[in-house]
């Protein structure tokens, strides 16, 4: 911190909360600086002691943003669904602390991002920055034509709006495709297909904005630079 900053905004990017949720804990009385109730509009300095619902929020904290190629098979919840493992039980104790960047269901491979920086996290998936994510799906059988017109140029209606994908053909038995798109509704491509009589078998994300899986093995992951 080089200077004065604006409590909502430091408590955002510390603990990944989008500034209105920031707002109304500060309201709410559940953040003290320095044993004093915040107030809307506070500013903090490096001085400051800043307590988040009785815990302390460092001033100053080092960053760390990984990427794991997430098997098929685990959530990205904390907490294990019915049998099924959770990332974490992935990763070393040095990065249970972590939050993921979105998510990817249990049934979905690939690409995902973990950092401890709120404000990274805001920007890779606030729909106003429009990150461009990528994947590998494989269908229950051949895309008709006019399906893919529908998918790629009109879009296919969804009861949360109308969804747009780009589409690329990876091989002749239009079973395999490549997506592209901008958008993050929670199972956008497995409904979009499904809303035009097909199942989704296999869908892998390998591009996540600026960032690439590469050939990085499944339930293998690295720290990556902040871009």
């Amino acid at each position: 911190m080089d200077g004065p900053v604006r409590l909502n905004k430091f408590l955002a990017e510390r603990l990944g909360l989008s500034r209105r949720q920031a707002d109304d804990a500060i309201a709410a009385g559940r953040v003290l600086v320095n044993e004093k109730t915040a107030v809307l509009g506070a500013r903090i300095d490096k001085n400051d002691k800043v307590c988040y619902n009785g815990k302390i929020v460092p001033i100053s904290v080092g960053y760390v943003y990984l990427g794991l190629n997430k098997p098929v098979g685990y959530v990205c919840s904390r907490r294990r669904q019915g049998e099924f493992p959770t990332i974490y039980e992935i990763l070393p104790k040095k990065y249970q602390d972590l939050k993921t960047v979105g998510r990817l269901d249990k049934d979905s491979s690939g690409l995902i991002l973990l950092t401890n920086d709120g404000d990274f996290a805001f920007r890779m998936t606030h729909p106003g920055f429009a990150k461009t994510k990528v994947y590998e799906v494989k269908l229950d059988h051949a895309l008709e034509p006019l399906h893919q017109q529908m998918i790629a140029d009109f879009g296919v209606n969804l009861p949360d709006g109308v969804s747009k994908l780009g589409l690329e053909r990876l091989n002749d038995d239009r079973k395999h495709w490549r997506i592209v798109m901008s958008e993050g509704r929670n199972r956008q491509i497995r409904r979009t297909f499904g809303a035009l009589g097909y199942t989704v078998v296999k869908l892998h994300r390998t591009d996540f904005g600026p960032y690439r899986l590469n050939d990085l093995p499944a339930g293998e992951f690295i720290e990556v630079e902040k871009v």
